[in-house]
């Protein structure tokens, strides 16, 4: 196969896809490849999804307790997973409402530089879990990473935290109305044993990619062998 230099856009058709509003961005393009010989490949379409920021945080907070590092998630509502039809599923599978994942959200625009990022973290753990911590607190856990590098453009930053994790239960309704979005109705907060959380991975009771990465590298962090 020749070598690929770049990906050159004939045409940009954004325009009649009519779905450039919203939170996400449908970009609809006609592009060729250019190759190191010089020659292209024949037109092919391309379709690529983004937001007017390309980033976004997620926070994996925890805490050491008697019973060993205990994670934190958040099961919320997720309108992408709960449309989806079972009847054309590869495999079967359950109805689905809420998504456990870890607290998350969209760097918002002009939030640039690592402090910035760890503001958004920081916002974003008081925002969907009621816990106030100073942003200087929040470390990276390795480097950001795409989720879907096919169709999207948004890479994902995990960050740590160490909190508290007190006397409370195991399980409580979301405090507050989050950003106001009848979106972030009904969220569960969950504290879990970390081994527990991957294995929770494992068995497909979550079904997040990033807290499944998230979990295995605070766990490589914290020089916990799994």
């Amino acid at each position: 196969m020749p070598r690929v230099t770049g990906i050159e856009i004939v045409a940009d058709n954004t325009a009649s896809a009519r779905c450039d509003e919203g939170f996400l961005r449908l970009k609809r393009y006609t592009a060729r490849n250019r190759r190191v010989d010089g020659s292209a490949s024949r037109e092919y379409p391309i379709d690529v999804i983004d937001r007017p920021t390309f980033d976004a945080v997620a926070v994996c907070a925890y805490a050491k307790t008697p019973r060993g590092i205990e994670v934190l998630t958040r099961a919320g509502l997720r309108p992408a997973a709960a449309f989806r039809k079972a009847e054309i599923a590869a495999l079967p599978e359950p109805a689905y409402l809420l998504i456990e994942e870890l607290v998350a959200g969209v760097v918002e625009p002009g939030e640039r530089g690592f402090a910035a990022l760890q503001k958004r973290a920081a916002a974003e753990l008081h925002e969907e879990a009621g816990m106030e911590i100073a942003s200087e607190r929040f470390f990276a856990l390795g480097a950001p990473f795409f989720m879907l590098p096919g169709i999207a453009s948004e890479k994902i930053h995990i960050f740590a935290v160490e909190v508290a994790r007190g006397d409370g239960p195991a399980e409580w309704d979301a405090p507050g109305e989050g950003d106001g979005s009848p979106l972030e109705e009904g969220a569960v907060l969950r504290w879990r044993e970390l081994g527990i959380a991957l294995h929770a991975c494992e068995e497909g009771e979550i079904e997040d990619a990033k807290s499944e990465l998230a979990f295995r590298r605070l766990a490589r962090h914290l020089g916990i062998r799994l």
